[in-house]
C-alpha cells in the first residue's frame, strides 16, 4: 500500500511512523517550511495524563490515551514518568475533591508527601492527588524524535507542499491537517490555547503540576535547562493571535502564586494554537471522498495521536480502505 500522509502535526507523524512500521510506502506532506511551523503541536503541553483528563473528559480520551506512554517511551526516550501532581491552594482546596470524583488512579498526599516529591514546594500545599503512572515530554523534541524516526525508516517528510492530492485505486491519502480540514468537516471548530514558556533555575519540579482555581486552572510543565511551560487558556477562537495582555496576567499571576520565585523568571517565549475540535469535544476517524480524515483531537493531541494512528493504520493496511465509497460521512465514524 501507498500512503501520502497530509500534515505533519503529532497526529500526522504519528500515522505515517504506524503505517511504516507496517510495511506500507508512506511519504508526508506538510504545507509549513519547518516541522511545527504551521501546526498547533508546536506549542502544546505534552502531557500524557489520561487519568487526570477524566475530570473534565469522556471516557474514551482515557482509554486510548493509556496507550500512549509506552508508545512514546518507544520512540521518543527523554519522555518522563514522574507522575502528575494536582494541588489547589487553601480556598481552592475544595476543588481537589471535585477534581477526584471524576479522575481515576491517584492517591491523596499530605504536605510531607508533597514536599517529598517536590522539595522546592515545601509545605506551601496540603494536600495533592498524585497521579503516578502518568508521564510528559516535551512537545517540540518529541516532533523532532518522530521526524528522525521517520528518516530512519526511508519515510520522505517535504515542508513547504500545498496538496490537493486525492486518492487513486493504488494510493491512499490521510489527512491530519487540523483546521484546516474544515471545509471539508464543516462541525470543525478551533478552539484556541495560550502558552508561556519561562526559564528560572531557582527552583526545578520533577513532573507536571496542576493548580486548580473554579476559573482559571492553571499547569506548569517543566522541561529541561531550567524551562517551564505554563499554560491554561481554552478560548473559542480560530484565530491564532497573540496571547492577549489579560491571559498573560493570569498565567504569571497563577505561576507566581505556585511559587513567588516564578516572579523572576525569563520570559523566553508566549505562543498560541489553535487545536481543532468537534462539538462533543471527541476525536474522530472517518472517510470523505475517498480520504481518510483523522481529527478533533483538541486538547489531547499528544495523548491521543498515538491510538488514532494506530486505528488509522488498521483500517487502511487490514481491508477496510475502499476508495471507491464517496459519501460516507465521517461523522459516521465517530469515536464515542
Amino acid at each position: 500500500m501507498d500512503v501520502t500522509v497530509i500534515g505533519a502535526g503529532v497526529a500526522g507523524l504519528a500515522c505515517a511512523i504506524e503505517l511504516a512500521e507496517q510495511g506500507a510506502t508512506v511519504e508526508v506532506l506538510e504545507r509549513g517550511r519547518t516541522l511545527g511551523a504551521a501546526s498547533c503541536s508546536w506549542y502544546a503541553g505534552g502531557m500524557l495524563a489520561p487519568w487526570c483528563e477524566l475530570e473534565s473528559a469522556e471516557p474514551l480520551v482515557a482509554q486510548l490515551g493509556s496507550e500512549s506512554i509506552a508508545w512514546w517511551r518507544k520512540r521518543a526516550p527523554d519522555t518522563a514518568i514522574n507522575g502528575s501532581l494536582v494541588v489547589a491552594h487553601g480556598r481552592d482546596a475544595p476543588e481537589l475533591t471535585r477534581f477526584g470524583r471524576r479522575a481515576e488512579r491517584f492517591e491523596w498526599l499530605d504536605g510531607d508527601a508533597i514536599a517529598a516529591l517536590e522539595p522546592d514546594l515545601g509545605q506551601r500545599f496540603g494536600k495533592a492527588l498524585f497521579f503516578a503512572e502518568e508521564g510528559h515530554l516535551d512537545p517540540r523534541a518529541a516532533l523532532a524524535a518522530l521526524a528522525n524516526r521517520l528518516w530512519e525508516l526511508g519515510v520522505p517528510l517535504r515542508f513547504g507542499v500545498a496538496t490537493s492530492t486525492g486518492p487513486s485505486p493504488d494510493r491512499c491519502v490521510i489527512n491530519c491537517t487540523g483546521l484546516a480540514a474544515r471545509d471539508v468537516l464543516k462541525d470543525l471548530r478551533g478552539v484556541k490555547g495560550e502558552m508561556l514558556l519561562l526559564r528560572l533555575r531557582e527552583i526545578s519540579l520533577s513532573r507536571p503540576v496542576r493548580v486548580l482555581h473554579p476559573r482559571i486552572p492553571l499547569y506548569v510543565v517543566p522541561r529541561a535547562d531550567g524551562l517551564f511551560m505554563v499554560g491554561a487558556t481554552m478560548i473559542e477562537s480560530d484565530q491564532a493571535t497573540r496571547i492577549t495582555a489579560r491571559s498573560m496576567l493570569e498565567l504569571l499571576s497563577a505561576a507566581y502564586a505556585l511559587h513567588p520565585a516564578f516572579g523572576e523568571a525569563e520570559i523566553v517565549e508566549i505562543g498560541t494554537g489553535v487545536r481543532p475540535a468537534f462539538p462533543d469535544n471527541l476525536p474522530r476517524i472517518g472517510w470523505h471522498g475517498g480520504t481518510l480524515y483523522v481529527n478533533g483531537l483538541f486538547r489531547h493531541g499528544f495523548l491521543l495521536a498515538p491510538a488514532l494512528a494506530r486505528m488509522a493504520a488498521d483500517i487502511v493496511l487490514k481491508g477496510s480502505y475502499f476508495p471507491e465509497v464517496q459519501h460516507e460521512d465521517p461523522r459516521e465514524r465517530r469515536l464515542a
